[in-house]
């Protein structure tokens, strides 16, 4: 899917965030060497996530492998719980563990959808099982079932129930997927990576039911991708994630239009886009760092064209670039206050190139692209 040919989502219903998660830090232990010389070390996954999820809005979170996209959305779902921070839902904090009523409310979607469908069952007892669980059940259930199918467009309803998963494509499994996650009317949906496994060809039809979703249901969406240009497609709102933490978030326009992180930039730089003329120049090459050591400062700095002495030396602060668009980046921040941070003078601007140095925060909010009108 090209950024030329996405469109941006509808505005956003609600402010308020439905599920909100402040401050999400989570770490996990790995364990390195054998025997004598065996030990653990600690990998730092996430680390100060903030995001929230309002009714009626999809948020979309993007990053390349092993940015913590996934687990920020298992935080959220408490299938996981942090190690700092907390989830709050309708502004409450949310308990330690996974409550029933919770689980109702926040339904996750999951990448792989032959995995996450028992394959000795058919659809009908997927559907039926969780109905049950939060005694949801009502007296004609084959027509609470046939209504879930509808909704997701799987049609006759009575076909595809008595189905097993490994009679169904890979959208089609998807969908049941997704049925499973509304059969218990929850207010949010966090689908992690729903259309990576699919063929390019039906991933548009999957995308299209969440946006309906979104728009007929008023439900709080996590798109968590890989891909920036789907998040352009159907999120209201992007947030760029590296090396467990977040560089960048803005609306989904304003963000793929005027990106202001050099990571963001180099992402939009790597999607595909018929209307470029000449191949992308990707100045901020390299691979994403080592977790368990991961670089002071900056996480992006090693590989940033743009890098100035500070950026290795201490972390940047999310600046404000536009109204509702932040980033991370020491580039926005005040000549005169990095001059006084690094003691260095900053690394000149580019002059050609897929990376333009972004300007500084008050004048970010004066880009205009009238071909974009």
């Amino acid at each position: 899917m090209s950024l030329a040919a996405a469109q941006p989502a509808t505005q956003p219903v609600s402010v308020r965030p439905v599920l909100e998660g402040r401050g999400l830090t989570k770490y996990f232990s790995v364990k390195r060497g054998r025997g004598m010389f065996s030990g653990h070390d600690r990998l730092f996954a996430v680390e100060q996530v903030s995001v929230g999820l309002a009714a009626g809005t999809v948020t979309a979170l993007v990053g390349e492998s092993g940015s913590g996209k996934t687990t920020v959305a298992r935080m959220l779902a408490k299938i996981i719980n942090p190690d700092a921070g907390n989830v709050l839902l309708d502004g409450e904090p949310v308990p330690s563990g996974r409550p029933r009523s919770y689980a109702r409310q926040v339904q996750m979607v999951f990448q792989d959808p032959f995995a996450s469908l028992n394959p000795v069952h058919r659809v009908r007892y997927d559907l039926v099982r969780p109905l049950r669980i939060h005694h949801l059940a009502g007296e004609d259930i084959d027509a609470t079932i046939a209504d879930l199918l509808r909704r997701v467009a799987l049609e006759p309803p009575a076909q595809f129930a008595t189905k097993f998963p490994h009679e169904l494509s890979g959208g089609q499994r998807q969908r049941v997927a997704i049925a499973r996650a509304l059969s218990v009317r929850p207010r949010v949906l966090l689908a992690d990576e729903p259309v990576s496994m699919l063929d390019v060809s039906i991933r548009l039809g999957i995308l299209n039911l969440l946006a309906d979703l979104r728009d007929r249901e008023h439900l709080a969406i996590l798109y968590v991708t890989h891909d920036i240009a789907s998040a352009r497609y159907l999120a209201d709102t992007i947030v760029v994630m590296y090396a467990g933490q977040v560089v960048e978030a803005a609306p989904s326009a304003r963000l793929t239009d005027n990106p202001a992180h050099p990571y963001t930039q180099l992402l939009l730089s790597a999607a595909p886009d018929p209307d470029r003329v000449e191949p992308p120049s990707l100045a901020g090459r390299g691979a994403p760092p080592s977790l368990i050591a991961p670089p002071s400062g900056c996480r992006f700095h090693p590989r940033c064209p743009h890098a100035m002495a500070i950026c290795s030396a201490k972390a940047p602060p999310s600046v404000t670039v536009a109204a509702g668009h932040t980033a991370n980046c020491w580039l926005h921040v005040d000549p005169a206050q990095r001059q006084v941070e690094d003691g260095s003078e900053p690394a000149p601007a580019p002059t050609d190139g897929m990376f333009q140095r972004p300007a500084a925060a008050s004048a970010s909010a004066d880009r205009h692209h009238p071909e974009e009108d």
